[in-house]
């Protein structure tokens, strides 16, 4: 892939064109299936005509078997077609529109599928690598592009839809979700399904979900702890000033607008220290140590919600203005909770451990950019994670 045949024009990474035909909402009704460990059902996608005229609906796939495309109100069959695979970006997912569609109004087709077991986005665990090697887990990582790798999506963060979701599985699992929770209903064989609802419109990658033996415990008047019960205790001591913390990037950031804040301490394969999931961060258990020392890093996924999650770069050249404009609004936070030295201290760490980044890769290597040139055909997390983020 080169400069002249990037994925699309408005992201190199992206296969989508949602300059012709755009996603609005994405409803999804799915059985998580540990035993094959797929997540298989429907997404019915809200759409609407960007450019009138427009006669395909684009998306980003990965490795998804496509059993039919149609349309929402009648069930008419909609003709599809999945594109070889490119690199490590997954194939075109190309569905030719009904010339009923309106150009001026929306329209819903659904998709039924099934991800497969391969799925990067996806991380499944066996019971006896949780703590209380009781119960099967799983967890979903899509930032930056492997969103695409769990379903059919516009897996671009120009795109912003709203979502909810139904999940089905077996009665001693607990399912979270970037999103707000509706009262669970029963489900034939031994299962339950959870419903949940995001009314803010998000990019795709920031869909998430667990699904374990998980227990709470509530901390403030929004935010409330999960972890397998063995850790549930310390976990809820560690993260105790979330709450104030969150208080505190209000007046900086104004409103939170996302309802509630979840905080679920993952095990201990999870390879970041903190994901900024709405709703819902994931949190490493190596944050746990005693002395709330590193709970920093909640301060850095809270103040996400506003920076990223509610304005967030247009595509994955553009990082830096998620993790730039966060990392300044943390550091405002430890600062006002802390005191002004202590936000000095972490400024001064923060330029000190770019400086070694930037000797280490040379000052010409072109992942030290400010904005990044992607269209190489780059993957997103190669940049990201050779950098000082």
């Amino acid at each position: 892939m080169s400069a002249s045949n990037a994925l699309s024009p408005g992201d190199p990474s992206s296969f989508s064109r949602p300059d012709q035909c755009a996603i609005t909402d994405i409803s999804l009704d799915v059985k998580i299936d540990f035993g094959r460990k797929v997540v298989h059902g429907t997404a019915t996608y809200k759409c609407k005509k960007v450019l009138a005229g427009a006669d395909s609906l684009i998306l980003d796939t990965d490795q998804l078997t496509i059993f039919k495309v149609y349309c929402k109100q009648t069930s008419q069959d909609l003709q599809f077609s999945v594109g070889e695979p490119v690199g490590k970006f997954g194939s075109k997912l190309q569905i030719t529109l009904l010339t009923s569609f309106p150009d001026d109004g929306e329209f819903e087709i659904c998709v039924d599928y099934e991800n497969s077991p391969a799925a990067t986005g996806l991380q499944w665990m066996p019971a006896n690598l949780t703590a209380g090697k009781r119960q099967p887990y799983l967890y979903s990582q899509l930032q930056s592009i492997f969103a695409r790798t769990v379903l059919p999506c516009q897996d671009t963060p120009s795109v912003k839809h709203t979502y909810s979701a139904r999940v089905t599985v077996d009665k001693a699992l607990t399912v979270l979700m970037s999103a707000v929770p509706s009262p669970t209903e029963p489900a034939p064989n031994d299962q339950v399904t959870y419903i949940f609802q995001q009314p803010v419109p998000i990019p795709c990658y920031l869909i998430a979900i667990a699904v374990g033996d998980l227990t709470s415990k509530k901390i403030g008047s929004r935010t409330t702890v999960w972890a397998e019960s063995e850790m549930i205790d310390k976990a809820a001591w560690e993260f105790e000033k979330a709450e104030q913390m969150l208080t505190t990037a209000e007046e900086l950031c104004g409103p939170y607008i996302w309802g509630v804040y979840n905080i679920l301490v993952l095990p201990p394969t999870f390879p970041y220290g903190g994901i900024e999931n709405p709703c819902l961060t994931f949190a490493a258990p190596t944050l746990i140590v005693g002395d709330r020392s590193l709970t920093t890093v909640i301060a850095h996924e809270i103040t996400h919600s506003w920076t990223g999650n509610l304005v967030t770069n247009f595509n994955w050249e553009h990082f830096w203005l998620n993790e730039g404009h966060t990392m300044f609004v943390e550091r405002k936070i430890i600062g006002r909770l802390h005191g002004e030295d202590d936000r000095q201290f972490s400024m001064n760490s923060g330029w000190t451990d770019l400086a070694h980044t930037i000797k280490e890769f040379g000052p010409t290597n072109p992942l030290t950019k400010l904005v990044l040139d992607l269209t190489d055909g780059t993957h997103p997390e190669d940049s990201f994670f050779s950098r000082a983020v």
